[in-house]
């Protein structure tokens, strides 16, 4: 009989800089993954002020579950007085995120130094990357 897969959170590492905490994910953000990141995410936005940067140069794959798993991230920071940013080159992820029209709620960067160093701007920090 075929036992469900499990999988994991798709998070390799999380550390703080600066103040801000950086979440490195990999993998694929899908139906099977997105429940337990949002657990972990709402963990991470339950306090004031939350400064989180999800770092998505490793995922292969993301859905709309995934999405919403991120989309919910990012209103319970916005709720708390906190920022949240994304950090991706992918053309795939990129993409999906433009078809979506959620280029105008995240701020999306390149590199996790950018992200790091910038004060985010309402979908102007994908606007040079992205065209």
């Amino acid at each position: 009989m075929n036992e469900p897969r499990i999988q994991p959170v798709p998070c390799l590492r999380m550390r703080v800089v600066g103040g801000t905490t950086v979440v490195r994910l990999r993998g694929e953000i899908d139906i099977l993954t997105a429940a337990p990141l949002s657990v972990r995410l709402d963990v991470l936005t339950a306090g004031p002020s939350p400064e989180l940067v999800l770092d998505l140069r490793f995922v292969t794959f993301i859905d709309c579950s995934g999405l919403g798993a991120l989309c919910r991230a990012r209103n319970r920071t916005k709720e708390r007085g906190g920022r949240l940013r994304l950090v991706t080159s992918s053309t795939r992820i990129l993409r999906l995120l433009r078809l979506t029209d959620l280029t105008r709620v995240f701020d999306v960067y390149p590199r996790l130094s950018d992200a790091l160093a910038h004060t985010p701007r309402r979908g102007g920090a994908l606007s040079a990357t992205a065209g």
